[in-house]
């Protein structure tokens, strides 16, 4: 039997906590406190960045073990002992978080984890903050009137792009594959990756990139 397991993240709490919950249970079930496993707990307040990856390591740990070897489990229906494997389909968590676990930060010019460098976002000239603002003209059909309106949108700008392709897994796997290896703790929080900002937003290699599904 393989476990179909979501990792449930809460990093930013003062307390930060994670959950395990088994997706092999009905929709109605699987979300309910009696099947979602408190899997570990770190003390805040303060955010732990790509750190957070010190405190998965048990966890990844764990997962590699439960799906190559697996636990032996007792069937308490069938009366009998078997060996249960398990392994992690995806991670919930809010936006700040999946920056903190992704590898890909979340703030800054090139925040978009999907779009990555190739957003059309853009510096607020006088708030300096980044804006997303008229990005999504590009995903309407050729013919739709927001394309050519150049008063309600930035001023004078009409749109005639089509938006850029989404990458698939080989090409993001790819990718991670050639970040180099990032220290962690304290002494190396300043640490980036060359180019972070510019032409992407990497700060680290995700810990989950090790499991081997």
């Amino acid at each position: 039997m393989v476990l179909t397991l979501g990792l449930i993240l809460q990093p930013l709490t003062l307390v930060g906590q994670f959950f395990l919950t088994v997706y092999n249970l009905p929709p109605e079930m699987c979300m309910q406190p009696e099947f979602t496993f408190l899997t570990l707990v770190i003390a805040g307040p303060k955010s732990l960045g790509r750190n957070i990856d010190v405190f998965l390591r048990p966890l990844i740990e764990d997962l590699k073990m439960l799906w190559s070897t697996g636990v032996e489990t007792y069937d308490s229906y069938r009366k009998q002992n078997f060996i249960m494997r398990a392994m992690l389909m995806w991670t919930i968590t809010d936006f700040s978080g999946y920056g903190m676990v992704s590898g890909w930060s979340t703030h800054g010019q090139l925040s978009c984890p999907y779009y990555m460098e190739r957003t059309q976002s853009f510096y607020l000239q006088h708030g300096h903050k980044p804006s997303f603002f008229d990005c999504h003209r590009q995903f309407l059909s050729q013919s739709h009137p927001f394309r050519f309106d150049h008063t309600n949108f930035l001023k004078g700008r009409v749109e005639f792009g089509n938006p850029p392709p989404r990458l698939d897994g080989v090409s993001m796997r790819h990718r991670v594959e050639n970040l180099p290896d990032v220290l962690f703790g304290k002494p190396f929080e300043n640490q980036t990756i060359e180019g972070f900002g510019s032409t992407h937003n990497w700060v680290k290699k995700c810990i989950f990139w090790e499991l081997h599904y």
